[in-house]
């Protein structure tokens, strides 16, 4: 009954999150990125760029720690 529950939790809410979370963190790098390209003469605006590309890549990691993380406990619990 508990893996069942963890399943349809993990399969319902937890992924459409992640997956979001994941294409919202992609998003930010690549603006960033674009952001640090287009204003290559511009150092105020590379630094923006940089600090984009840089919570992007956190956004990024931290998304898919907590994809893996979810996939080891629902398998922890078949």
């Amino acid at each position: 009954m508990a893996d069942t529950l963890i399943k349809n939790i993990n399969t319902t809410i937890v992924n459409p999150l992640v997956g979001l979370m994941i294409a919202i963190a992609l998003v930010v790098f690549l603006y960033g990125v674009f952001e640090y390209i287009a204003g290559a003469a511009n150092e105020e605006k590379r630094e923006t760029g940089k600090k984009h590309i840089i919570w992007g890549l956190i956004g990024l990691f931290i998304m898919f720690g907590v994809f893996g993380l979810m996939n080891v406990l629902a398998s922890f619990w078949r």
